[in-house]
């Protein structure tokens, strides 16, 4: 227990305004640090009732409150590194970015606190922002693939960074369920044995705000429902929409030529495809083989880009339920408007 006496400076930690009238004392279990913020009760309290109350019971009359620097101590059970990001963001507005790995861990830490102290306006900017990178929309997913392809690697990391299964891992423990389904779908390009053993580097580096690198029972049965799902559309797509297609009303092609290129694009996917092949990007893979064929008259084309756009639709759309979640509509009400 802390005595009713001036903490050290090397425990002062930031922010730490002098005219602050409360101190909030975090450890580090991991590392044995212990820091201290003084700050403004008035300032947090209007942001989160539960430090309201929290505060409310940090009296001096209360014979279990300690004292230092004239000010209360309320000892709080987060990791000092959240802590601080925490009352930054109260004091002087969020920032997000995504420059690299640490930024995830930084967002993380702020998305965890903003949740166990409701305050949900910082909850939703962390959400929105991981939402830049971790797609809701389709949209959003070709962005993704795009930065993917290329943006060069940072510390030896490619993008996004980090591992799919850490932002699985962050959306269950944060309840944020509009996260899920993408992050199940690109976790879905993972084998399986690669995920159990959690040997990945991106899973691998060090961080007080690091999810949990373990994928639960439950998820495990999410993980091979989509997995498969990927697997049947992609073969759909291949043995339905592309072996022995005919050609579209208003073919301008010689007879049987159109259909030959289909029946070339179909064997050509057949071989190409793979377990980490993901059907929204391959999809649009197939559209451009076709139109790089000059045996292909321009409807068939047309047709083919139209049907495939559609498909992409249907594809995205199905995702949410694929992991026994309800639609993107109903997932950006619940955690993006309450």
């Amino acid at each position: 227990m802390l005595q009713n006496t001036d903490l050290p400076p090397s425990a002062h930690g930031e922010p730490w305004f002098d005219d602050g009238n409360v101190i909030l004392f975090a450890e580090d279990t991991a590392s044995d640090a212990a820091v201290a913020f003084k700050v403004h009760r008035g300032v947090l309290a209007r942001h989160s009732e539960i430090f309201q109350s929290m505060f409310e019971l940090a009296t001096p009359i209360s014979g279990d409150i300690e004292l230092t620097h004239g000010c209360p101590i309320v000892r709080m059970h987060d990791r000092p590194t959240e802590l601080s990001a925490l009352i930054r963001a109260l004091y002087d507005g969020a920032s997000f970015q995504h420059r690299s790995i640490q930024d995830f861990y930084h967002v993380a830490g702020i998305l965890r606190l903003a949740t166990k102290y409701f305050i949900p306006h910082l909850r939703r900017e962390a959400i929105r922002h991981l939402l830049q990178i971790w797609p809701h929309t389709l949209d959003g997913h070709d962005r993704f693939v795009e930065r993917a392809v290329n943006t060069p690697p940072v510390d030896d990391m490619t993008y996004p960074y980090v591992h799919p299964l850490h932002v699985l891992n962050l959306a269950r423990e944060t309840h944020v369920s509009i996260i899920v389904p993408s992050a199940f779908y690109f976790l879905s390009l993972y084998r399986l044995e690669d995920i159990i053993r959690a040997d990945h580097p991106k899973l691998c580096i060090e961080n007080p705000s690091r999810p949990s690198s373990e994928l639960s029972a439950y998820d495990l049965k999410c993980y091979t429902l989509m997995f498969q799902h990927r697997i049947d559309v992609l073969l759909d797509f291949i043995r339905q929409r592309c072996v022995g297609k005919s050609p579209v009303q208003g073919c301008q092609g010689q007879p049987g030529l159109c259909q030959k290129a289909f029946n070339r694009l179909a064997s050509k996917l057949s071989r190409s495809w793979g377990v980490r092949t993901g059907p929204l990007h391959y999809t649009v893979q197939a559209v451009e083989e076709l139109a790089d064929d000059p045996n292909v008259c321009a409807p068939c084309r047309r047709g083919f880009k139209a049907d495939v756009i559609a498909l992409r639709k249907e594809i995205w759309a199905s995702l949410p339920a694929i992991v026994g979640l309800p639609s993107w509509e109903e997932l950006e009400r619940m955690d993006l408007t309450s």
